[in-house]
């Protein structure tokens, strides 16, 4: 599980690197400063998860019970709550930002399951 997390996290900060460039340099002139706002938030969100991912790799190794469940919820926060962000940007959607919480939610609970794993030891 230590590796997949490390994986995933390598992955998503790659990813998340190509789409900060995209943004700078392909979207800057196609977005309107608004939504190539929205489209960085998502980038930031994804990037600040990516490093999470590596360490949850690393905690999964004491405490693979929270951390596998931080894990994923990091990774469903990505996916939900950068993701509905660069839907949103590029599509122009708005039903897409209604869903943008539930990535939030997600990132909240994959920290309080880091945390609770840690201070437990479980």
């Amino acid at each position: 599980m230590d590796r997949t997390f490390v994986a995933i996290g390598a992955i998503s900060g790659l990813l998340g690197v190509a789409l900060g460039a995209f943004a700078a340099h392909g979207l800057r002139s196609r977005l309107e400063p608004e939504m190539l706002q929205v489209f960085e938030v998502g980038v930031r969100y994804q990037m600040y998860h990516a490093l999470a991912l590596v360490a949850v790799g690393w905690a999964a190794t004491r405490w693979p019970g929270a951390a596998g469940a931080a894990g994923w919820l990091f990774v469903a926060g990505t996916l939900i709550f950068s993701g509905s962000l660069y839907g949103l940007s590029l599509s122009g959607v708005r039903w897409l930002g209604a869903i943008t919480p539930l990535g939030g939610a997600c990132f909240i609970l994959g920290w309080a399951a880091l945390a609770w794993g840690a201070l437990s030891g479980k």
